[in-house]
């Protein structure tokens, strides 16, 4: 039987459905939300957003990876204080 947007939400619950030439994926736990030109890709990438999201993977960049990409590190400064609530 087709779901209702009264339904609660089960452990796990992904939605998925398709606008345009894209799928939409969303992994409703966490509010992550991704896309992709098929339905395998929407949900590969939703797979990777909410393993970043959840700090399953990724990393601080090293100061070698910032020199790599042009960044003096010891020229940037992070000030935690002067973001917007929603990234810190």
């Amino acid at each position: 039987m087709a779901g209702s947007s009264n339904e609660s939400t089960r452990p796990g619950e992904i939605r998925l459905w398709r606008e345009d030439d894209w799928w939409i994926a969303t992994d409703v736990e966490t509010g992550v939300t991704t896309q992709g030109k098929s339905r395998v890709d929407a949900l590969e990438n939703l797979d990777e957003a909410v393993a970043l999201h959840k700090g399953e993977i990724g990393h601080e960049p090293t100061d070698a990876e910032l020199r790599e990409l042009g960044i003096d590190p010891e020229a940037t400064t992070t000030r935690d204080t002067d973001r917007p609530d929603f990234l810190k």
